[in-house]
């Protein structure tokens, strides 16, 4: 669970964030979060929240190491000053091979940790591209202009392709070589097949932003079991 470093300068750092690891503490505070692996470096008071990913997503994040710099880049965050490219599966094939969707986004009523699109919700802007399409799944690049809770899940399941192992929006159903392969054995040292890609299938992948003068493009590689998945779908594909 030990986030890789992507860039680290006075100002900021920016981490690979692993699936399953909290950006920062939730409401109970049990659980083990990036911020607090932060304040264990650098020290409680020189780490501070610009923006956040959900706990099941990983990729790229930025934290400010200064006041000044949380200021500058929490307020380029929250407006249109950066660019966040997102990578992801989806379930099926979208009608159009790329697209926006302008459809606000609000907290569900009836379930606290659930978003919802609504008119009376707050605007959300997604555009998404499909990479490649494999009919069971698409491999596709999401670009938010706008970071509301959920927006990319949320979404995409407005119209009617869940990211894939979306246990809120979709099905948690863990992605098997077995579903994808018609002649598939199990290897002679394996009791029972172990899913190919079993948490949720999105990833924080570019975020590109100018801060200071300088021009900053800060990739997280596509993680390990993303791409074993997107590999097996292009052999199958074949």
């Amino acid at each position: 669970m030990r986030p890789d470093i992507i860039f680290e300068n006075d100002s900021f750092i920016a981490l690979n964030k692993p699936s399953g690891l909290l950006s920062i503490p939730d409401r109970m505070g049990k659980d083990i979060s990036l911020k607090i692996l932060l304040e264990e470096r650098y020290g409680k008071g020189n780490v501070f929240t610009v923006h956040r990913l959900d706990k099941d997503t990983s990729g790229v994040i930025v934290f400010a190491k200064t006041a000044e710099a949380h200021a500058t880049l929490s307020q380029m965050f929250e407006g249109r000053d950066v660019k966040k490219f997102y990578a992801g599966f989806v379930h099926g094939s979208p009608v159009n091979e790329e697209g926006s969707i302008d459809t606000p986004i609000m907290e569900h009523p009836g379930k606290e940790t659930k978003m919802m699109t609504h008119a009376k919700g707050k605007a959300s802007l997604t555009d998404y591209k499909v990479l490649e399409d494999f009919g069971i799944y698409s491999w596709m690049q999401f670009q938010i202009h706008t970071g509301r809770t959920h927006q990319i899940r949320v979404h995409m399941q407005h119209i009617g392709h869940s990211i894939v192992c979306d246990e809120i929006y979709g099905t948690s159903q863990p992605v098997y070589l077995s579903a994808l392969k018609k002649k598939y054995n199990l290897s002679k040292n394996e009791l029972q097949e172990r899913p190919l890609l079993s948490r949720l299938a999105l990833h924080s992948h570019i975020l590109i932003f100018d801060l200071d003068g300088q021009h900053y493009e800060l990739e997280a590689e596509i993680p390990k079991d993303m791409r074993a998945l997107l590999q097996q779908l292009r052999k199958v594909k074949k």
